[in-house]
C-alpha cells in the first residue's frame, strides 16, 4: 500500500535524490572518510531534537558538545524543535528541500512514512548504525521499514502504572492493581480514606493502546490489512476507559493541557495513579509527594477483560536526512550520540531508556524505575510498521479526548475514526467491525 503523495513532496523527493547524490564534499554517502579516517572529517551537523526541552534537553546538549570535543573539526548546530511540532516541520522542510535538519530525533512512529516518502537516508552498512547486535529488538525493528534500517535508536520507551504508595498505605491497599476492575476498587478506597482521586488517564490518544492491547486488539492488523480501532475487541477496550471515568475510578480530564494536570495533581498527591513512561519520572520527582523517590511505585499496566497486560514499544531513533550535504560528519555524530557511554549517561542524568544492551550497566539497573521498566519492556507490544502509522493519531487523538471528556459515545468516535482512515490513509484496508 502507497500514500498518495502530493505534487509538492514528489518534486521534494527527486530534489533529495539529486542532492543525496551529489553532495559538495563533505563526504559520500557510503561514510568511507568516516569509517577510514574519521579524525580528518570536518564540516556542521544541524541536529533537530525533539526531546523536552526542560527535563531533558541539558543533557543532550552536554553530550553534544562531548562529540565537538571529540571531533573537534565538526561543529553542531543543535536546535530542539518541540515534539508536538517537528514532524510536520520536518515534512514541510524535506518536501521543499528547504531548512531540513541533517539529523532529527524521530518518534518511532514517524521513521517509516519519512522513509517510504524518500526523506531518510538508508543507514544499513553505514558508520552510523554500529554494532547492531546490541540493540534491544524492539527499539531495533521500530528503526526499519520494508527490510531496511532508516533509522539509530537512540532511547526506548513503554507505559506503566505509576503509583503513590503512601496514598495507597493510608487506604490500606498494599499493591497496585493488576486488572482495570482492581483499578475502579483501589481508586473507591484511596479516595474514601484520603480524598486523593484514582487514575489518571491521559487524553492523548497513545495512551489508548494499553486499552486495546488488553482485549487483544489494536488499531490495525497490517498483514490482514484491516483497520480494527472500530472492531468489538476495541469497542469494549474504550468502554472500560471511559467506565473507569464514570464509576468515578478516573476523573474526567481536561480537554486542554490534559496531561500537565494529571502530572501536577501525581507529583503533588492529588492523584493516586497514572499511567505514564519513563520520561516522566525527572519531572514527577520534583514534586512534593515524591521527594522520597522511594513513594513512586511502578507496576505493569493493568490488563483488560482478556487477561493481557500490554502497553506499547515507544522511543526515538535518530534519522538522517536524505538530501544531507555531509554524510560523513553525520554518520559519526548519530554513531556517537547511541553509542553505550552516550546512552549510559543520559540514562543516569535523566532516566531514559536506553536501546543498547551494553548500556544497562549496574548504576542503570540500580534504579528502580528504570529498572522496572525494562523489565517491563520484555512484555511490550510493537507498533504496527506501517508508513502512515505516525499518522493514524491525528484523527484518532480528536475523537478520543471527545471520549475520554464524555462528550462522544465510544462507538460513535471509533467509527469515525476508521471511517477517516480509510478515506485518506488506508484506502486499500478494509474495516473491521
Amino acid at each position: 500500500m502507497r500514500r498518495g503523495i502530493s505534487v509538492a513532496a514528489v518534486v521534494g523527493v527527486l530534489a533529495l535524490t539529486a542532492t543525496a547524490c551529489g553532495g559538495d564534499g563533505g563526504g559520500g554517502s557510503d561514510g568511507a572518510k568516516a569509517a577510514s579516517d574519521p579524525g580528518s572529517v570536518t564540516g556542521t551537523v544541524t541536529w533537530w531534537d525533539t526531546s523536552d526541552a526542560t527535563n531533558e534537553a541539558p543533557a543532550f546538549k552536554k553530550l553534544v558538545k562531548d562529540f565537538e570535543a571529540k571531533y573537534p573539526k565538526i561543529k553542531v548546530d543543535y536546535v530542539n524543535v518541540p515534539f508536538d511540532q517537528a514532524q510536520q516541520k520536518f515534512k514541510t522542510a524535506a518536501a521543499t528541500g528547504q531548512g531540513a535538519p541533517d539529523v532529527l530525533r524521530a518518534d518511532v512512529g514517524w521513521t517509516p512514512g519519512f522513509a517510504q516518502l524518500g526523506y531518510l537516508k538508508d543507514l544499513t552498512g553505514t558508520p552510523a548504525l554500529d554494532r547492531t547486535d546490541d540493540f534491544l529488538p524492539g527499539p531495533l525493528k521500530n528503526a526499519a521499514f520494508q527490510g531496511k534500517t532508516y533509522g539509530v535508536p537512540q532511547v526506548t520507551d513503554t507505559l506503566g502504572l505509576l503509583w503513590n504508595k503512601d496514598l495507597f498505605a493510608k487506604a490500606g491497599v498494599d499493591k497496585p492493581p493488576a486488572t482495570w476492575q482492581e483499578v475502579k476498587d483501589v481508586a473507591k478506597k484511596i479516595k474514601d480514606k484520603t480524598g486523593a482521586d484514582g487514575l489518571g488517564l491521559n487524553p492523548d490518544a497513545y495512551y489508548s493502546l494499553p486499552f486495546l492491547y488488553g482485549e487483544n486488539s489494536d488499531m490495525v492488523d497490517v498483514d490482514k490489512k484491516q483497520i480494527t480501532l472500530a472492531d468489538a475487541a476495541s469497542r469494549k477496550g474504550v468502554e472500560t476507559a471511559v467506565d473507569l471515568i464514570k464509576s468515578g475510578a478516573a476523573p474526567k480530564p481536561a480537554g486542554t493541557d490534559g496531561y500537565n494536570t494529571l502530572k501536577t495533581d501525581f507529583k503533588n498527591g492529588k492523584l493516586s495513579m497514572l499511567i505514564d513512561g519513563p520520561w516522566a519520572t525527572k519531572e514527577l520527582f520534583g514534586g512534593d509527594a515524591f521527594k522520597q523517590r522511594g513513594n513512586l511505585g511502578i507496576a505493569p499496566v493493568p490488563a483488560g477483560s482478556t487477561g493481557t497486560a500490554g502497553a506499547p514499544v515507544g522511543g526515538h531513533n535518530l534519522v538522517v536526512y536524505a538530501g544531507s550535504k555531509n554524510f560523513d560528519a553525520t554518520y559519526l555524530f548519530v554513531r556517537f550520540m547511541t553509542d553505550t557511554a552516550q546512552e549510559e549517561a543520559a540514562s543516569n542524568a535523566i532516566g531514559v531508556l536506553p536501546t543498547r544492551k551494553s548500556a544497562y550497566s549496574a548504576q542503570v539497573l540500580a534504579d528502580p524505575v528504570r529498572k522496572s521498566f525494562r523489565d517491563a519492556l520484555d512484555k511490550a507490544h510493537l507498533r504496527p510498521q506501517l508508513a502512515q502509522g505516525g499518522d493514524l493519531f491525528t484523527d484518532w487523538l480528536k475523537h478520543w479526548t471527545q471520549i475520554l471528556t464524555l462528550r462522544e459515545e465510544p462507538k460513535d468516535g471509533l467509527d469515525a475514526t476508521a471511517k477517516a482512515w480509510k478515506s485518506t490513509l488506508l484506502k486499500d484496508y478494509s474495516v473491521q467491525e
